[in-house]
């Protein structure tokens, strides 16, 4: 009998021991890949289909800035939103050919992305990267194993570029993406030196992602002058950063 009780007793060991291995080396919870979650407002689909929009987070509310990163439209749908590494970027069409930006938290956004990154893993982009599609393909490969979705981003110089900026006429009225994007000015680059901040998630389309992307990403320029929604992209030599705790 007692025989019996003891591989017992070394059975359930054994399952404890597996469980407590398996718990450990889990995606979710090794060192590295425990960063705090990314905080979604809202959802573009809200914006682009329902015509929300109202600002539905204003920035002065966030308690904790520091290490704060995150994006969106500015209500309205009349400019973009940035917030890099505590610092909130705002850009507002002036021109075809001009914008302004200018730096406040007294803002509101019809949706917003935001996350809080401390520490950053540093990795050459690859030269084979070349566009957007190319490195959602990168990341993803790269990323199998980690948290998601999470804030990333990229710095370096960039070849070409193409940004937007919201710009919808005061008091329209929105049902569709088309709409929505009424007023929207373009505005290219040419070997610049740059950030790029972005979000990446497999499951977030429509929400912080457009319905064909797991992307989203704005761009400054790194004298400011600059920044908006990343449309397109022919990279130089760029470093990326993936979130580490």
């Amino acid at each position: 009998m007692n025989h019996k009780i003891n591989r017992l007793h070394m059975l359930l060991l054994l399952l404890v021991s597996m469980f407590l291995f398996q718990s450990c080396t889990s995606p979710q919870t090794k060192k590295g890949f425990n960063y705090p979650d990314v905080k979604i407002v809202s959802a573009m689909k809200n914006v682009m289909w329902k015509g929300e929009l109202e600002g539905k987070i204003k920035l002065d509310s966030i308690s904790n800035k520091n290490n704060l990163y995150g994006l969106g439209p500015l209500e309205g749908l009349q400019g973009e939103i940035l917030i890099n590494d505590g610092v909130s970027y705002i850009s507002k069409v002036k021109t075809n050919k001009s914008m302004q930006v200018e730096t406040s938290f007294n803002v509101s956004a019809p949706f917003f992305v935001s996350a809080e990154v401390k520490q950053w893993q540093e990795i050459k982009l690859p030269d084979s990267i070349r566009n957007i599609e190319h490195l959602e393909i990168f990341i993803d490969k790269k990323t199998k194993d980690r948290k998601r979705p999470f804030a990333f981003k990229l710095k370096g110089r960039v070849k070409s570029a193409k940004i937007h900026v919201q710009n919808l006429p005061e008091g329209t009225m929105v049902s569709s993406p088309k709409e929505a994007h009424q007023g929207q000015v373009n505005y290219y680059l040419k070997d610049n030196n740059v950030e790029i901040i972005g979000f990446f998630s497999t499951e977030h389309q429509g929400v912080f992602t457009h319905h064909d992307s797991y992307l989203h990403m704005h761009l400054i320029t790194q004298d400011e002058t600059m920044m908006g929604h990343l449309d397109d992209v022919d990279f130089g030599k760029m470093t990326i950063y993936f979130p580490l705790y």
